[in-house]
């Protein structure tokens, strides 16, 4: 229960740093937090004390099987989780890179006056 706690704490801190910052890079970083979140919970729900891998070993009884071993579509949605994260973030990182290079500033406060 504790770990759900947590992993709910680090939620809120990355929807702070993206509602309430007003620098880019700190907005990015937020939302990185709240993907490292989700990846945790999800890893949080298929976690099974004492499990063992999700692959049949001969002479195992398929109802041993079934209550020692983890779910692994947790696992396989984190993987999948990840690479989306990390291009997201890649993304937002040149963008901010161009929007740096034309404005001069991260701070979205700047921006918005020297729009013109």
């Amino acid at each position: 229960m504790i770990i759900f706690i947590a992993i709910a704490i680090m939620f809120f801190v990355g929807i702070y740093g993206m509602m309430v910052k007003k620098n880019i890079i700190k907005m990015i970083i937020g939302l990185n937090i709240v993907g490292y979140a989700v990846n945790l919970f999800f890893i949080a729900l298929g976690y099974k004390e004492d499990g063992i891998a999700p692959i049949i070993i001969p002479g195992m009884e398929i109802k041993e099987f079934v209550e020692k071993s983890v779910n692994p579509l947790p696992q396989a949605l984190v993987l999948t989780s990840i690479v989306i994260d990390l291009s997201v973030i890649c993304f937002l990182a040149a963008l901010s890179i161009r929007i740096y290079e034309k404005y001069g500033s991260f701070d979205l406060e700047k921006i918005r006056r020297l729009k013109g």
